[in-house]
């Protein structure tokens, strides 16, 4: 039985994304993943006038007369989206958690998707998958996703980046564009994020809470990893240390940052307490004038 809260958080954000959705995306959506191929549909006999490059040489050899393949346009595409839900995923020293930020992606994504009469699917992740939905049309289908979002309880605590993509090779033959929402507190996943690009669009959406970036000055304290448990006591009246941790954080930032450029991919960049639906709109404006 979900909790009332649960079914609360569940209409605020449809209320919300919705609003994002009517008044910010819909313009923008379909052209910025105009980008969309082409699917086979069948080969029939070659004729004056036709594009040789269009010629089915497999047929063609079988039969001894020339064939050309026919294509068509797809008028849809299938949006899958990817979301970390480790226990990093939890913290948030603002108004707003990176988990609730996520929901609210996640349903204006979906929703954005449906407006648009795509599919929507959904594959929920820790180090392993914890919760996979196919992607189908429909209303009732979003807020399906968004109590997935809200309401999955992982059973694991860290993070795999790897066993969602090979997930995600796995099941979903057809191209997609694919929302991979994470803090990426995570390495090693460049091989198959490399081979997973190969056949879909794919989208980083990197979530971060701003006290995640530096710590402040609050003498002695005792920190505990969310996802290991290892837990940890930091003077952080101290400069050397304050700047210590904020090195590593740095150097955590641009290490992912070179792995994105050399893969050619564009992150979007979200931060818990911010309003996402401008970052929202002028990401997909930017992919529309690319």
């Amino acid at each position: 039985m979900i909790p009332k809260e649960v079914f609360q958080k569940i209409r605020r954000i449809q209320i919300r994304s919705a609003h994002q959705v009517d008044e910010l995306l819909a313009g923008s959506w379909g052209s910025a993943f105009k980008g969309r191929g082409i699917e086979f549909e069948e080969v029939r006999p070659y004729q004056i006038g036709d594009d040789v490059r269009s010629i089915d040489w497999n047929v063609t050899a079988r039969s001894d007369q020339p064939y050309i393949k026919l294509f068509r346009e797809e008028r849809e595409m299938s949006v899958m989206l990817l979301v970390d839900l480790s226990r990093s995923i939890d913290f948030g020293a603002q108004s707003q958690t990176k988990r609730e930020l996520i929901a609210e992606v996640g349903a204006t994504l979906a929703m954005s998707a449906v407006r648009n009469n795509d599919k929507v699917g959904l594959t929920l992740f820790s180090e392993e998958v914890e919760k996979s939905i196919p992607p189908r049309k429909g209303a009732r289908h979003v807020l399906r996703i968004i109590r997935a979002l809200l309401y999955c309880n992982p059973v694991g605590s860290g993070t795999s980046v790897r066993n969602a993509i090979e997930h995600l090779n796995r099941t979903c033959k057809r191209r997609s564009v694919v929302f991979l929402i994470s803090d990426f507190f995570d390495q090693g996943f460049e091989s198959v994020l490399k081979v997973a690009k190969r056949r879909h669009d794919i989208i980083p959406v990197v979530v971060s809470d701003p006290l995640e970036q530096k710590i402040p000055n609050v003498g002695l304290v005792r920190l505990r990893d969310s996802e290991s448990g290892r837990i940890v006591s930091v003077d952080t009246s101290s400069r050397r240390n304050r700047e210590k941790y904020q090195a590593i954080f740095r150097s955590k930032e641009e290490a992912r940052a070179r792995m994105f450029r050399k893969l050619q991919m564009e992150p979007l960049q979200l931060t818990t307490g911010t309003d996402i639906a401008d970052r929202l709109r002028r990401y997909f404006h930017s992919r529309e004038q690319r």
